[in-house]
């Protein structure tokens, strides 16, 4: 493939920079998103990768062009970006979209909250231009495919990173050549290991995503050429990185008309996604009457993609414990909260009556059940057997949608800072995305 030779690229170029309207429903699913993704980075301030990244940014110092959450001094943009993105995964708590398997919010709002708080963009136009660079990023992640996916590649730091040099051109205004060449660039920079999971690596990922997404866009405005087809031709991302590639027909279909975004997935559960349908599955089960007492063996039945990201049998650590089939299944069956954070404890993988349970629990794979579900199969004391399935990708109204992450956020905020966040989010219309970070980082202090 030569340098003109590019559809996928041109074409992601061309929707980045053109007049795109998105739909109110797509708007009103990517303020959620914003609001779900100032919450959980809110919410894990105190985490060591979170502290070591804001240290580390103001150690380095630099021109105060953006808000770096939990501190009161402003860095550069690229280094809010990877502060920020890094901080807002450190949890796992964030959305998911299945078309890709990847996290879009914290690959792509870190990285144009902090380019539109310096180019001084109003907060919807910080809004739309995220929504396009995740759009961007679900369509480009799913032309990857399972393949980049399941050789071990992190699609929230690969995916995302042209997602978020996407909304970073965008608000950076730069010209179609020069958001080719960006996300060109960006080629040479994505990044991001599955081998990672479990380790301060994983949130890394994401903060990796945004702060090239950022340089990519910033680069490309002075006029740093790049190979303008690195994402399609030959050696290049998609040849060099396991992706299926071949012709972008299917995933370009509708590009600026219809949405894909609005089937993201917003997490209930504060572990890896890939747990939430058997986590669903036997809450259902333990809501019918099911006692953990009563239990003698537990199958859980996935999608085989997911037995090498979140299949740890014995974690011995809290973040472990957010990949773990068995131990998550003991939790969902004697009630632990999952929703919330203190459970995801070392005193939580040593508990005796969840380890045994644990022990019970068998995980199997089957290629016909989608990504998005589980099938779980409880046999009790007296061998009768219980079965539930879930699949994540039902349909949810936006009411819906909308009342679960109120509560979400009440769960991880406390009623009032949840209260504000909302107003603050009701309330973008006239505000700048500066206005927005600050107010943001006042919610942390």
């Amino acid at each position: 493939m030569n340098a003109s030779s590019s559809p996928l690229t041109d074409a992601i170029a061309a929707f980045a920079l053109g007049r795109v309207v998105p739909s109110e429903e797509a708007r009103a699913i990517a303020l959620l998103s914003f609001m779900d993704w100032a919450a959980v980075s809110l919410s894990a301030l105190d985490e060591p990768v979170a502290r070591i990244l804001r240290e580390e940014m103001l150690d380095e110092g630099g021109n105060p062009q953006a808000t770096l959450i939990g501190a009161s001094g402003k860095v550069t943009m690229r280094q809010a970006a990877l502060a920020n993105g890094t901080l807002s995964h450190a949890l796992d708590y964030d959305d998911t979209h299945f078309a890709y398997v990847g996290h879009p919010s914290v690959a792509v709002f870190p990285a144009a909250l902090a380019v539109a708080e310096h180019a001084g963009a109003s907060a919807e136009a910080c809004l739309d231009a995220a929504l396009l660079g995740m759009e961007a990023a679900a369509r480009i992640g799913s032309w990857l495919g399972t393949q980049h996916y399941n050789h071990g590649f992190h699609q929230t730091g690969t995916a995302g990173a042209f997602g978020a040099t996407v909304a970073s051109g965008r608000l950076l205004g730069l010209t179609a050549e020069q958001m080719r060449h960006a996300i060109g660039l960006v080629a040479t920079r994505a990044s991001g290991l599955k081998s990672q999971f479990g380790t301060m690596g994983k949130p890394f990922n994401a903060g990796l995503a945004a702060a090239n997404g950022v340089e990519a866009a910033l680069l490309a405005r002075r006029g740093f050429i790049a190979r303008p087809d690195a994402l399609e031709c030959a050696q290049g991302f998609a040849d060099t990185h396991a992706g299926e590639g071949g012709d972008p027909t299917r995933v370009l279909n509708g590009l600026g008309r219809t949405w894909w975004f609005n089937d993201v997935q917003h997490k209930f559960h504060a572990c890896c996604h890939g747990l939430h349908a058997s986590i669903d599955a036997l809450v259902g089960l333990r809501s019918d009457g099911l006692k953990a007492a009563e239990v003698s063996a537990v199958e859980v039945l996935v999608n085989p993609r997911w037995l090498k990201v979140c299949n740890i049998p014995s974690p011995v650590t809290g973040l472990e414990a957010k990949f773990s089939y068995r131990l998550t299944s003991a939790m969902a069956l004697t009630g632990m909260p999952t929703g919330a954070l203190d459970v995801w404890s070392e005193e939580t993988c040593v508990r005796p009556d969840l380890m045994m349970l644990r022990d019970r629990v068998k995980v199997s794979s089957d290629a016909t059940i989608p990504d998005t579900a589980a099938r779980v199969t409880v046999t009790d004391r007296t061998d009768q057997q219980r079965v539930a399935y879930v699949d994540l990708n039902q349909p949810m109204s936006l009411a819906d949608r909308q009342s679960r992450m109120a509560a979400k956020l009440d769960a991880l905020l406390g009623a009032n800072r949840s209260r504000a966040l909302q107003e603050l989010g009701a309330g973008l219309k006239g505000r700048s995305a500066g206005e927005v970070a600050g107010a943001v980082n006042a919610l942390g202090e």
